[in-house]
């Protein structure tokens, strides 16, 4: 039995297939062989295809509280009053004060007090330490605090975590420490004054040794 031989002509892009007759040959198997290639090639064209990718929502978002400033530990560290009378232990972001027994711990803790301490004030807060405080930005009258502490030389900008600023709030802090490093203001006028997280670090190891 014969038949027709078929010219198959596909269309990769869509998966569209036409076919012309030509010779006349075996049937059966001629007819098998278009199946088959109509099959495979739609199954390409579909491989082929290609879907744009959706973002994840973003997730992170803060929280603003507002409060009293009831206590203040050091240079970078506050306990906040809210209206509801719960406390808020509260680690200001971006900066890294000296320790309250490190040089210019005490002048930083003083400084710091000087601008907020018994003053209302918004924090915005973008997480929760391990320590479990709040890391948060402290703004007074239109200020940011912590920048603020940072201009004055009351601390370092804490580059350690700096990626958890804005991009904006980054250069800002960076440029800040610049400026009151080349001015020689508070904690720069040492000269080799430690950061404290190496400060922290070398107490650890004294400890350890002990």
């Amino acid at each position: 039995m014969t038949a027709g031989a078929v010219i198959v002509h596909i269309d990769l892009a869509t998966g569209q297939m036409s076919a012309v007759n030509k010779l006349r040959l075996c049937g059966p198997l001629t007819l098998s062989l278009i199946l088959f290639a109509l099959t495979f090639s739609i199954g390409c064209a579909r491989k082929s295809q290609t879907y744009p990718k959706v973002s994840p929502p973003r997730t992170n978002k803060s929280d603003v509280l507002t409060g009293r400033v009831v206590r203040i530990a050091d240079g970078d560290t506050i306990t906040l009053l809210d209206s509801t009378n719960a406390q808020h232990r509260i680690r200001l972001q971006g900066i890294d004060a000296p320790e309250s027994h490190q040089d210019f711990g005490a002048q930083s803790k003083k400084s710091l007090s000087d601008m907020i301490f018994d003053k209302d004030v918004n924090a915005i807060c973008d997480k929760t330490d391990q320590y479990g405080r709040q890391v948060c930005k402290i703004v007074f009258d239109d200020k940011d605090i912590n920048l603020e502490q940072v201009k004055a030389g009351m601390a370092w900008h804490y580059k350690d975590y700096e990626r958890e600023q804005s991009p904006t709030d980054r250069e800002i802090y960076a440029h800040a420490e610049d400026e009151a490093r080349r001015a020689r203001r508070g904690l720069w006028s040492d000269v080799n004054p430690v950061e404290p997280g190496e400060f922290r670090r070398e107490e650890k190891r004294e400890r350890q040794a002990r």
